[in-house]
This record gives C-alpha cells, structure tokens and sequence, in this order.
C-alpha cells in the first residue's frame, strides 16, 4: 500500500480526498492527513516516511515553498515525490512549481485525474 502524505490547511481539502481515495483506492493508497508543514516534520521525523507528498503551497507558518526547500535539504527525504496541489495559479508559481517538484496541480482537482497524475509520478520515481 502506497502511503500519500497530504500537508495542506484547509481540513476540507483533507477530508475530501482523503475520503475520496479511501472509497476509490483504499487497497491501493493510504492518505496522511497533515494540516501544516511543522507536523508534517514532525512526521518525517519519526521516521513516518511516504512514498509521496501532496503539498498545498498557501499555509500560514510554513509555506509550501519553505516545505520543499527543507525535505529537499535533508539526505534522508530529498528523495521523496512531492507534487504541489495548490490554489495558487499565478503563472510564476505554476512555472516555478512545475520545474522543481514533479508535478503541479491547480485545485479544485478531480479525485480519478489526481490518481492519476499521482500513479504517474510514483511509475517515474521508480526507474
């Protein structure tokens, strides 16, 4: 089972894919609901180590920039799929987004379109 780490602050956001993968995908996919990038590196660790995240670039705190930037500097996670899923479709973020992590995503996002680009990413990383 493929563990999908989800760090974005919108709980409805949450909900909706976490509850959409589990009645769609719940052998495939497991989600990790992560409500802002502090808990997500308190996850990371503890060793709770995802085979991908989704990561949402508009957070108080911590932006989703500031995110990537920290799992790409430490050894143990840079390698480590992150796809940006994110409101923000101004043309810079989605240029900036689209070059540095594998894949860029504007919400709102259809579940059956998201697996996929997800399979894709994981079927990349692989090789």
């Amino acid at each position: 089972m493929k563990k999908i780490m989800l760090v974005d602050d919108e709980k409805d956001q949450i909900y909706f894919i976490k509850t959409s993968f589990e009645s769609l995908y719940g052998k495939e996919y497991m989600i990790i609901p992560v409500e802002s990038g502090e808990k997500c590196f308190e996850l990371l660790e503890k060793q709770e180590i995802p085979h991908l995240i989704l990561l949402d670039i508009m957070m108080p705190k911590m932006n989703g920039w500031e995110v990537f930037d920290r799992v790409r500097a430490n050894p143990a996670w840079k390698n480590i799929p992150i796809i940006f899923l994110t409101a923000r479709t101004d043309e810079f973020a989605e240029h900036a987004g689209a070059l540095i992590a594998e894949d860029y995503i504007k919400k709102p996002i259809e579940i059956k379109e998201l697996k996929a680009r997800i399979d894709n990413v994981l079927k990349k990383a692989k090789k």
